[in-house]
């Protein structure tokens, strides 16, 4: 991959699938990519969401998922400046959380995550698939 194009973006696919691509016939070098990408959120923060979906078909890569990788990879090489940058201002503590709805196609399941910010400092952050199925607690408009 050195030789490779850099890419602006660390994903441009949707949503990663099971069933799409053919099976990779050795895992092995893949696995070790992807176990890479996983140590490299600790301070790269941006593709942190792109390796947990790549992290997500590590039992049965496909081709389609070996080419996320690829992308996340050429991203990686025209970013190389990025990472965890500190600096001085308010000491405002500040929390995002957000979720999808039935966001996984393969067991939908949704997706939650949340960052909180010290000034303008990122100082945590999670995002984790739901262990349940989530169902819609509103009722169906049945009726004038």
């Amino acid at each position: 991959m050195i030789d490779a194009k850099p890419y602006p973006s660390p994903a441009t696919f949707s949503k990663l699938d099971s069933q799409i691509g053919s099976l990779l016939s050795d895992p092995t070098t893949y696995r070790s990519i992807v176990g890479a990408l996983q140590y490299l959120t600790w301070t790269w923060l941006d593709i942190t969401y792109v390796a947990n979906q790549v992290c997500q078909y590590l039992h049965a890569p496909t081709t389609v998922h070996l080419i996320a990788v690829k992308r996340i990879l050429r991203y990686l090489k025209s970013t190389p400046t990025y990472g965890i940058h500190l600096s001085k201002g308010c000491p405002q503590l500040t929390a995002y959380c957000d979720a999808d709805y039935v966001g996984c196609p393969d067991n939908r399941r949704s997706t939650t995550g949340f960052c909180i910010f010290l000034g303008n400092n990122l100082i945590s952050w999670s995002s984790k698939k739901q262990q349940t199925v989530a169902h819609s607690s509103k009722k169906p408009n049945i009726g004038p």
